[in-house]
């Protein structure tokens, strides 16, 4: 049993640089690939942690796409256990709109590096505090959400009042993409010039 299952919804979005960190702290992970319609089996009280990846597909896709309306009841399943949670994009998304808030398209893509700003919040928070002030981030998005009931914001930007929030203790959504490598942008950039 791994201690963390990894929502996977392309081939192309993967953990990158979380890897490492897990592997570091002997925290063994498994991938469970949406995108070829796999469906989680495992035993949710041994599940120690989800991280819930980006995608292609937008949360209110649900008719293209069916596993999106099982893998909200999942994460609102997990949300109720208090369970730690990662969603990273789309997965931010998820996680809000699994608590009941609305996911969007917005009005602008963000495509590339782009300046975020820390809340106050943010900036004294046990895991994103660490960032500076206004880092640079990588994004690669159209979609937005609203924040959840009782979420904390703990960054924006100039087109998004919502970058990251965290839910309680151990759940947090990042619209933007910590974990990329060079090599996943180019995998994705050439993924994005192919469609």
């Amino acid at each position: 049993m791994e201690d963390i299952l990894v929502f996977q919804h392309d081939p192309a979005e993967e953990l990158g640089i979380f890897a490492h960190v897990l592997e570091k702290h002997s925290l063994s992970f498994r991938y469970v690939r949406l995108f070829q319609q796999e469906i989680p089996t495992d035993d949710w009280e041994k599940v120690r942690a989800l991280v819930v990846l980006g995608g292609p597909m937008s949360v209110y896709q649900e008719d293209r796409y069916p596993f999106l309306k099982w893998e909200k009841t999942l994460i609102r399943t997990a949300l109720k256990q208090e369970m730690p949670i990662l969603g990273i994009c789309l997965g931010a998304q998820l996680i809000a709109a699994a608590a009941g808030a609305e996911a969007y398209r917005g009005n602008f893509k963000e495509i590339g590096w782009y300046p975020i700003t820390m809340t106050p919040e943010g900036q004294m928070d046990s895991i994103l505090g660490y960032l500076p002030e206004k880092p640079v981030v990588f994004q690669w998005h159209e979609d937005g959400f609203e924040l959840p009931k009782g979420a904390h914001r703990l960054a924006s930007s100039l087109h998004y009042d919502n970058q990251a929030f965290r839910v309680g203790k151990n759940v947090y959504g990042l619209q933007f993409h910590l974990e990329v490598t060079p090599a996943m942008i180019g995998r994705w950039m050439d993924q994005h010039w192919r469609q």
